[in-house]
Formats: C-alpha cells, structure tokens, sequence
C-alpha cells in the first residue's frame, strides 16, 4: 500500500512535465521529438503510483531489482516495455530474460555471456546496453572508456544478444553542467567503438542523464533517460 507521502504526489502531472521538457530540449537541440525515450525509473515505488504514469501515456519503466520487476510484472498492463537499469546478477537473469524490454547495466564480459546463455534457452533476442563507468568513480559499476571497446568486440560474437548501445549512470552534482564532459565523452565512445543499432543503422542508443541531469545529457544526445525522482518523487525506503 501507498504511503501518505507516496499519495501527495501527482505522478502524471510530474510525468507530462518532464515529457515536456524533453520535448522542447530535443526542439531546440535539433533533434527529432522521438529520439529519447523518457523511462519512468519506479523502484521502490508502488503500482498504484506507476498507473496514473502508464494512463499518462508512458511505457517504459525501469527497475534496478530482478525482484521488483517480478513482483509488478503482472500487476501491470502487458505492454509495458521494462528497463533493467540495476546491477545485474548472473543467477537472477532466468526470471527476467523474456520480461524485459532492455537490460541497461551489462559491464562484464562474463555477465554478457550468462544473458546469452539464457537466451538461447528462451529462444529471445536479448536488448542490452554495456555499461561504462565515465567517470571513473570506484562506487560505480561499468567498464572504463578504454575497455569498452574490447568488450563491445567479444559481446557481439555471442549469440542471441543485439548490442544497442551504451549507458553511463553520471555523478550526482548540484550543478548538472559539471556531468556534460561525461555525457559527451559516452557519445564520442559510441562513434569511436563503432556501435549501430541493429534495427536501423543509424547509431547507438545512449542510456544517459537522470532527474538532476537529464537536460544536459539530451542535449548530449541521449536516446534515453532514466527519470525516478523527477517523476515519482523522492524514495521512501522501508527500515
């Protein structure tokens, strides 16, 4: 059940806001208005919260826990496009395999192989980001720029996996301007390791910029972000 602090917030008014916003920052950037996908990030968060967002028109939502995604996956209309944005964990991809939409955070070569493995079992094609840490922040996960490209190579010989693109999660800063570097850095590492997306060959998708950043990181060329706060409000952890 919802908490009081969960119910003062107007999750659909939050979300045509931020919608919005990304409409106008990818106007003025040049861009086409559907060349980023806002992903509503509800972790921690209710169903009842996330509904009045999917009748706002959004789709996509993401989650950093296989067992949250398990736990709403049925609760929620079926043509949710589900985002694993969290750490993932060999021994939990069987449970999310063919639920989800897009695994974001792949940083090892030996996690790329364990999703193949799964989905190959499935008989699925499975969607994934590789995950760089750009800022070399040692709280992080993800590979560093200069291994990504190696990894990109080995990743793209396994079978059942469509590499689309690359993610970053960049350092919390008051002043969003601080993480642009980051943001450009991810783009030119998606030119220089030569990533495409498999559908159109028009380039990769960049998974970048959340609530404090997501402005910055459009005009950067996000394809996504990855939007919890600015939408759902603040987290309300359960001791």
């Amino acid at each position: 059940m919802a908490d009081s602090a969960n119910n003062s917030v107007d999750t659909a008014k939050n979300y045509q806001n931020v919608l919005n916003e990304m409409t106008e920052v990818l106007r003025k950037s040049g861009r086409d208005s559907n060349a980023c996908t806002l992903i509503a990030v509800s972790k921690t968060k209710p169903v009842e919260m996330m509904l009045p967002v999917y009748e706002a028109g959004c789709r996509d939502f993401g989650e950093n826990k296989v067992q949250e995604i398990m736990d709403k996956y049925d609760k929620m209309p079926s043509d949710v496009r589900w985002h694993m944005i969290g750490h993932l964990q060999t021994n939990k991809i069987k449970y999310i395999i063919d639920k989800v939409y897009m695994i974001h955070s792949v940083d090892s070569l030996h996690l790329a192989e364990a999703i193949s493995k799964e989905a190959v079992k499935k008989n699925v094609t499975a969607r994934i980001l590789l995950e760089v840490n750009v800022a070399k922040e040692e709280s992080k996960f993800g590979v560093t720029l200069e291994e990504t490209a190696e990894l990109y190579k080995n990743v793209c010989k396994l079978p059942n996996l469509s590499v689309e693109g690359l993610m970053t999660i960049a350092p919390y800063v008051e002043d969003a301007e601080e993480n642009r570097q980051y943001f450009a850095n991810l783009r030119q590492l998606s030119v220089d390791t030569g990533i495409k997306k498999t559908d159109n060959n028009i380039g990769a998708e960049l998974s970048m910029g959340m609530s404090g950043d997501y402005i910055v990181a459009i005009e950067e060329g996000a394809t996504f972000i990855r939007v919890g706060t600015g939408i759902f409000g603040e987290r309300v952890y359960v001791v």
